[in-house]
C-alpha cells in the first residue's frame, strides 16, 4: 500500500493567528474496535477549532484517524484520547470533537469533548437579520 496509518499529526502555521475563526471538519469513516466484543463501531466525527499559531494537515489527520482501526477502545476514551492528541499537535485557542457512532445493540452514543485555551474567550455572536 502507498499509504499506512500513522500516529503524528502534521501541521503548518495559521495564515491569520490575528483573527478568531474556525475550521470545522465532517469526517464520516471513522472506524475503531469495540473493546469487548472486536467487532467495529463506526461513527462520524465533527471537528471544529479555532487555531492559533498552528492549523491541522488533512493527509497526516486521515492516517492518524486510520491508525484506529485495529485498537479496541471504548467510545468515550477514543474520543478524548484523539481531542488529547489533537489539542497537544496544535494548542489551538479552542476545539470541540464530537464523535457520533452508529448504533450498537439499539444504542446510538455521541461523545462531545471539549479544550480551551485559558486565556481565550469567544468573541460575542453576530445575529444578523434576516432578509424576506
Amino acid at each position: 500500500m502507498p499509504t499506512q496509518p500513522a500516529t503524528a499529526i502534521d501541521t503548518f502555521p495559521n495564515p491569520a493567528p490575528g483573527h478568531d475563526y474556525t475550521i470545522r471538519m465532517d469526517i464520516p469513516e471513522f472506524t475503531c474496535l469495540c473493546p469487548k466484543t472486536g467487532q467495529p463501531d463506526f461513527a462520524t466525527l465533527e471537528l471544529e477549532y479555532v487555531p492559533d499559531r498552528l492549523c491541522i494537515e488533512l493527509k497526516s489527520l486521515k492516517l492518524y484517524l486510520w491508525s484506529f482501526r485495529e485498537r479496541g477502545s471504548f467510545h468515550e476514551a477514543v474520543t478524548n484520547q484523539i481531542i488529547e492528541h489533537l489539542a497537544a499537535s496544535i494548542a489551538p485557542r479552542f476545539m470541540r470533537l464530537t464523535a457520533r457512532f452508529n448504533v450498537r445493540g439499539g444504542i446510538y452514543t455521541s461523545v462531545v469533548a471539549e479544550r480551551r485555551a485559558p486565556q481565550w474567550q469567544p468573541p460575542p455572536a453576530v445575529n444578523l437579520p434576516r432578509t424576506a
